[in-house]
């Protein structure tokens, strides 16, 4: 019995120790979740009873160099239900599908949906948000938000870019800058009970949202819009595919204006635009389709596609061959018409033969055997170091997403007739940014400069944020061979191909080129002019291309005078005044006249005509006898002694 009455006692204390430890241990446990851990418990608590709602931040606007307008923002509101609120879910389903346009069944689905909250419809137009208000529908949330709006529409719509419905970038500069456009979004905390229904009468938190800061661009509105307004008159008069045209300071790489027409709405861009949906009018696209559409209506063809440069490339070889030293200015060639290469026969565009010339006229006449020897004398290695000086084989570095680099032969492979052909600008093929920004270099004293657009990046109150810088590269052609291509570059708008890109009073260089496309003998070409100005001191340098025009495809005659119309319009805007020659005062009258319409007269009929206009140099082309085209168009308004263009 003794032994029992022992062992009950050890076995009561085991107990009451076991019971004193638990005691003691739940005891620390309720002391550190009352003292250390309260906080983090009273928020969990709360976390349980908040329902968080987002307010979207106003995102940044983007600004051209004269500080107008390019993207801004307009308040709009997004339309959610909350399904355990809802106190009449018919009512709720009539009146939305009503008021937003959307069908009963979809507003059902969402209506029914057990989540804690479900958005019916975003970017709602302030008038019927507000309408859905006045409803006072339990379970129905109205929350501001922002739509992105472009005042201008369609206006350098590839460049600019636009955004999706989460309001990020989607293409161009809004996808480039979206870290400084995007802001920071607000929160509106409603408190619930724990079946998730809204406490009345609660306190509503409010996490104000911060908006994105504004980006200010290079981009000029009045220079881009007479830029587009030139691309889509010639697009139109010649049938062309698409027309680009990029516009640019050579001095330090600021982009004015950069066209791809036909531009698309970027307040409707996801709608084909009439020139790709004629194409398909009764078809039922794919989603797959209709994806392949959009992204070649969106793409940026001045920096995404590449093609073979033709005649204009002869800047490129030019400078490669005064930098070496292995051409003078009077240096004496001979064309047959051709120049044979090993075993091929490459011809000029012009088959008789320009006969002996020397280099002067050989660039003036834009003379392929000219070039095909100079390229010779240049070499391969020494081409190559001069393409890799001018930044023909990296990407220019423009601050817009999906920038192409140039399809180069591999050094090995470039033979003779190879050489030839890249002399001329065949063979290869580059980006027509990467041509603009390599002549840059050439006729600004040699600095190889990074197009680009934007400027600065500032706060909504106007502090500057940021600074945007961009390389540049020095000496990569010298002053001497600058000057020399100025000077030659000048006399091909004077008295050579580029003629018709001459502009009285002013002083502008320039290169034509027409390149045939691939396949060759297609019939297919890419008119083409490079034009910059004053050429003594080149404040603006433009390139446009022309693709796939109908009749007449020669970029002298077509592109050139499109350069000509443009710097007539915007040397003056930019403060660059005339200044007449003695000649051209004799010659020309400052004053313009209207061009007529010749289109349909006989040769005999415009015999007559011509005694009546104050035309300069007139050009026929054709076997016909009735004019089919003519350049320039009816109603361009044009100086006295212009040259006119007459296609039979």
């Amino acid at each position: 019995m003794a032994k029992n009455r022992t062992y009950n006692r050890r076995n009561i204390l085991i107990i009451i120790i076991v019971i004193l430890l638990a005691t003691m241990g739940l005891t620390g446990r309720l002391v550190y979740l009352i003292i250390f851990k309260s906080e983090d418990y009273a928020a969990r608590a709360r976390a349980l009873h908040e329902r968080e709602r987002p307010i979207k931040a106003e995102r940044g606007k983007i600004y051209d160099i004269n500080g107008v307008e390019l993207a801004t923002n307009k308040p709009v509101c997004t339309i959610s239900v909350i399904h355990s609120q809802i106190t009449e879910p018919e009512r709720v389903i009539k009146v939305l599908s009503t008021e937003l346009g959307l069908s009963e069944e979809n507003i059902r689905k969402r209506v029914e949906k057990r989540s804690s909250i479900e958005r019916v419809k975003s970017n709602v137009n302030k008038e019927i948000a507000d309408r859905i208000r006045e409803y006072k529908l339990d379970g129905v949330m109205v929350d501001e938000d922002y739509k992105r709006y472009y005042p201008y529409d369609s206006l350098a719509s590839k460049v600019i870019g636009f955004t999706g419905s989460d309001n990020q970038g989607v293409i161009g500069l809004e996808v480039k800058y979206e870290d400084y456009l995007k802001g920071i979004n607000g929160t509106i905390l409603t408190l619930t009970t724990a079946y998730g229904v809204e406490i009345e009468n609660a306190a509503e938190g409010r996490i104000t949202p911060q908006p994105g800061n504004d980006l200010y661009l290079s981009l000029d509105v009045n220079i881009q819009k007479y830029a587009e307004q030139a691309a889509y008159r010639v697009m139109e008069a010649k049938s062309a595919n698409n027309v680009k045209l990029i516009v640019m300071n050579p001095q330090n790489g600021k982009l004015y204006a950069m066209v791809n027409a036909p531009e698309f709405n970027l307040n409707d861009p996801y709608n084909l635009i009439n020139e790709i949906a004629q194409d398909y009018v009764g078809e039922n696209l794919s989603s797959e389709k209709l994806n392949e559409l959009l992204n070649g209506m969106w793409r940026n063809a001045c920096i995404s596609d590449t093609y073979e440069p033709g005649s204009a490339f002869k800047i490129i070889t030019s400078t490669a061959a005064f930098e070496e030293k292995v051409v003078d200015l009077n240096d004496r060639f001979f064309c047959p018409g051709y120049k044979r290469v090993e075993d091929r026969i490459i011809r000029c565009h012009k088959a008789g033969g320009h006969g002996s010339q020397n280099f002067v006229e050989g660039i003036q006449n834009s003379c392929n055997p000219v070039f095909m020897e100079i390229g010779a004398r240049v070499g391969v290695e020494k081409t190559y170091e001069y393409y890799r000086k001018l930044g023909l084989f990296s990407r220019t570095g423009v601050d817009i997403p999906g920038e192409a680099n140039s399809i180069m032969h591999n050094i090995d492979n470039i033979g003779a007739v190879e050489l030839a052909t890249m002399s001329f600008g065949q063979s290869f093929q580059i980006t027509p940014l990467q041509l603009l920004t390599a002549t840059s270099a050439i006729i600004n004293g040699g600095r190889l400069v990074t197009p680009h657009f934007g400027l600065e990046v500032k706060a909504p109150d106007g502090r500057i944020i940021k600074t945007l810088e961009y390389n540049t590269t020095d000496n990569v052609v010298s002053p001497e061979t600058s000057q020399i291509m100025k000077e030659l570059l000048e006399g091909v708008v004077a008295d050579g191909t580029g003629r018709r890109a001459y502009l009285p009073g002013f002083r502008v260089g320039g290169k034509t080129a027409t390149s045939e496309k691939l396949p060759r003998r297609s019939g297919k070409y890419i008119s083409s002019f490079i034009g910059f100005a004053p050429a003594d001191d080149p404040q603006v340098i433009a390139l446009i291309l022309i693709d796939e025009p109908v009749g007449i495809y020669y970029g002298g005659t077509i592109a050139a005078p499109v350069i000509a119309e443009l710097f007539d319009n915007i040397l003056p805007y930019m403060g660059i005044e005339a200044k007449y020659t003695e000649e051209e005062l004799k010659n020309y009258d400052v004053g313009t006249f209207q061009v007529p319409n010749f289109i349909g007269k006989t040769k005999k009929e415009m015999k007559d005509l011509l005694k009546i206009y104050d035309f300069g140099d007139v050009y026929s082309s054709g076997e016909g006898e009735v004019v089919t085209e003519q350049f320039p168009l009816p109603g361009d308004s044009v100086n006295r002694k212009s040259g006119l263009v007459l296609y039979y």
